[in-house]
């Protein structure tokens, strides 16, 4: 017994519990307790404790058990205070068998259920159960101002084999601060945040909170139901994607709070017609700079905007006036922080133990272990936490193509192959096809996006033909082949014209979303303003134009904050947009383009239901390339709608197109319009087509193209 006292006093011990709380011993009933702060602990009776074998353990002895949980009293050595005492360790283990072997598996779907702290009650008891997988540790200590951040107060218990630790600890309550101190394999001392805990606080701030019970009642009833029943393959989808800490700013440099946000953001994005907000990572992180992108705590919405139920009667606005809300998440990388995850016993735990699979030497941070189940059930419990806990819509899963490949920006020697002597990370590969099997299993109608940036086959087809099962990809290739383009004096446009048409040719190998996102306008890429070529009113007109395409091409729409209304300046994490252009003429004209784009592109069904299928698109003349001029043609069924853009400032006069049907198109939107800060060239409402064969048709138009213009026209009368 004195070796086990001592390697408690010395926080080596591994079991407290075969030493503290009740036991039998031949006809008496034996309780110890463990208060190093303690001089004295007695019943309320006052009948004394006797001090056993060292300072800070007490012990009791008596022919019955007076109760299972006894409420003692005990005096400070430091100023001689009195207080109340439930011992932790006369509680028996809370945490099932089925759970801890579900983990062990790597499947336990509501992991957050069982790991992280919560309050509870236990026999009447309230207090927080603590819990925390921590494989391979000698001890682990809940530690907080309610024991003075001191590691040999609290230390756990290790439930068998499993690597998770448990402790309830009566009377502490939601909001108070916590970590865990751990003693390593070999003795090395780490102080860690919870990687399940639910809450944190304001950075700089590491602690985890312990948190609130949820009273949010969900009005959102009506909307999860139809999201069951979303045909979003068919339906139209544009994303508004914002990062919430510099959407908006109050005029001393804060945060708007969720509320806030909910009373701007949601009418302002309403008003644009976007059909989903996209949030950049919302998940705990250090470091503003990151943008949220290095998480320090999965489970904890960022204490920057508020509590967690905030966050859920944010969603909850947004889907009272119809509005998806998407989550960026992170399952690629975290950051090497030493309160997270970073070696969190002192060696590695979640990052691969290899650093040729377990770093990212190029972003300084490490990269998950997917073959761990442990690390696997962690990282799908936390999607499924998003989803199921505040009702977001879907994830737009980030960098997987960091993830598949084990040599990405590894140069030779860096990285190791698989077992068949490949550059594919079988790990990774397996976690996210079950990442999107379950998602989908579980929630119909939750949209996973992956970024993926290479040509990786079948990332957004069903797992079970092969694919990865993510509902769609970002076309990245679309993207930097136009910006590329656009970039271009309008002069040299014509030696670049296939970079617009070249998209055709992969266009239907994935579910697409056409991407404008934050990555484009920043690190001195400057704002999509900023990257147009020409004098002032070109470079807007360019703008409109470049909006136009992408509401034409086939694929879901995505759009950064800031674009909407062509911010000058690139973004900038540290201070809100810039509000003030809106109030200028050619700034607002810019967002009622987007605005009536969004608005043509959910009544036009030809805009939208095919997005995802070739039927629905077909070159007019995609050769003009002498005149940089581009005619389309969206359908769907009977619906006709004819697009013409002109990627020169040269007005297209009698400009001649095929079209497929006679009668009457109407010209129902034009990006040259004064409406929208334009110059006003175009057709004056309706155009008769003459049977003149022309392109293949036998039915052809005569246009006015304005100069860096689109126009949009649909079929009538025929």
């Amino acid at each position: 017994m004195h070796e086990i006292t001592r390697k408690l006093r010395e926080g080596r011990l591994h079991d407290p519990f075969a030493l503290l709380g009740w036991h039998r011993q031949a006809a008496h009933w034996l309780l110890r307790v463990w208060l190093p702060e303690a001089q004295v602990v007695k019943w309320p009776d006052g009948q004394l404790f006797d001090t056993y074998e060292q300072d800070g353990l007490f012990q009791w002895q008596g022919e019955e058990k007076p109760a299972a949980h006894p409420s003692l009293l005990w005096q400070d050595k430091s100023i001689g205070h009195w207080h109340t005492f439930i011992s932790p360790y006369s509680f028996s283990p809370q945490i099932g068998e089925l759970d801890l072997y579900l983990f062990g598996e790597g499947r336990h779907h509501h992991l957050w259920q069982i790991l992280g702290s919560r309050e509870i009650a236990i026999d009447g008891i309230t207090g927080v159960l603590f819990a925390v997988w921590a494989p391979g540790a000698q001890r682990v200590s809940v530690v907080g101002d309610f024991n003075y951040w001191n590691g040999i107060t609290h230390p756990m218990r290790i439930r068998g084999q499993s690597g998770v630790w448990e402790l309830f600890l009566p009377g502490l309550c939601a909001g108070m601060a916590y970590k865990y101190e751990i003693i390593g394999p070999h003795g090395q001392l780490s102080i860690k945040a919870d990687p399940c805990g639910q809450q944190g606080f304001l950075r700089p701030e590491t602690a985890s909170r312990i948190p609130d019970v949820s009273r949010h009642v969900w009005r959102d009833t009506a909307w999860l139901s139809a999201r069951e029943q979303f045909d979003w393959q068919h339906m139209p989808i544009s994303i508004y994607e914002l990062h919430p800490g510099s959407w908006r700013r109050h005029e001393d440099g804060s945060f708007y709070d969720w509320a806030e946000l909910a009373q701007q953001l949601i009418p302002y994005v309403k008003n644009l017609g976007y059909t989903h907000i996209e949030l950049l990572p919302i998940s705990e992180h250090p470091l503003d700079e990151s943008w949220g992108y290095q998480v320090s705590g999965y489970f904890a919405p960022t204490a920057r905007y508020g509590g967690p139920d905030a966050l859920r009667a944010f969603i909850d606005a947004c889907h009272a006036e119809q509005i998806g809300v998407l989550l960026d998440w992170v399952p690629a990388h975290f950051p090497r922080d030493d309160f997270a995850l970073a070696r969190f016993v002192g060696e590695p735990v979640y990052e691969h133990a290899d650093p040729r699979r377990g770093e990212h030497k190029e972003w300084g941070t490490l990269v998950f272990d997917y073959g761990r189940h442990e690390v696997r059930n962690f990282l799908i419990a936390n999607a499924l936490y998003w989803i199921q806990e505040f009702h977001f819509d879907g994830l737009r899963v980030d960098a997987v193509a960091s993830m598949i490949y084990l040599d990405y920006s590894r140069k030779d020697g860096e990285w190791a192959p698989n077992q068949f002597g490949g550059r594919e990370n079988l790990e990774a590969l397996a976690f996210l096809r079950e990442l999107n099997t379950v998602i989908h299993g579980q929630f119909a109608g939750v949209l996973t996006i992956a970024e993926e940036s290479t040509a990786w086959p079948m990332v957004s087809r069903p797992v079970e033909l092969g694919g990865l099962g993510f509902s769609m990809k970002w076309n990245m290739g679309w993207m930097n082949d136009n910006l590329v383009y656009i970039a271009q004096d309008p002069v040299h446009r014509k030696y670049y014209h296939n970079q617009l048409t070249f998209s055709q040719i992969y266009a239907y190998t994935e579910n697409f979303v056409l991407p404008l996102s934050h990555d484009e306008v920043v690190h001195m890429k400057g704002s999509l303003l900023d990257k147009m070529p020409g004098d002032y009113w070109q470079r807007f007109a360019n703008l409109r134009l470049f909006y136009a395409w992408q509401y034409a091409h086939p694929g879901k729409k995505l759009l950064f904050m800031g674009g909407e209304f062509a911010q000058w300046n690139e973004w900038r994490v540290s201070g809100a947009l810039d509000w003030e252009l809106v109030g200028f003429p050619i700034h607002a004209g810019v967002m009622r383009l987007v605005t009536d784009l969004n608005r043509i592109y959910r009544m036009e069904t030809a805009l939208h239901r095919h997005d995802f299928d070739a039927q629905g698109f077909s070159w007019i003349d995609c050769h003009d390339s002498d005149q940089s001029v581009l005619s389309l043609m969206r359908r769907a069924d009977d619906d006709i709608v004819v697009v013409v853009l002109n990627f020169t400032p040269v007005l297209r006069e009698n400009y001649r197109i095929g079209v497929p049907r006679a009668g009457e198109y109407a010209e129902f939107l034009n990006t040259d319009s004064e409406f929208y800060g334009g110059s006003n060239v175009g057709n004056a409402g309706l155009l008769v087509s003459e049977a003149t064969a022309w392109m293949g048709f036998e039915q052809s138009l005569v246009l006015q193209v304005p100069p860096l213009g689109a126009i949009f026209l649909k079929l009538t009368v025929h």
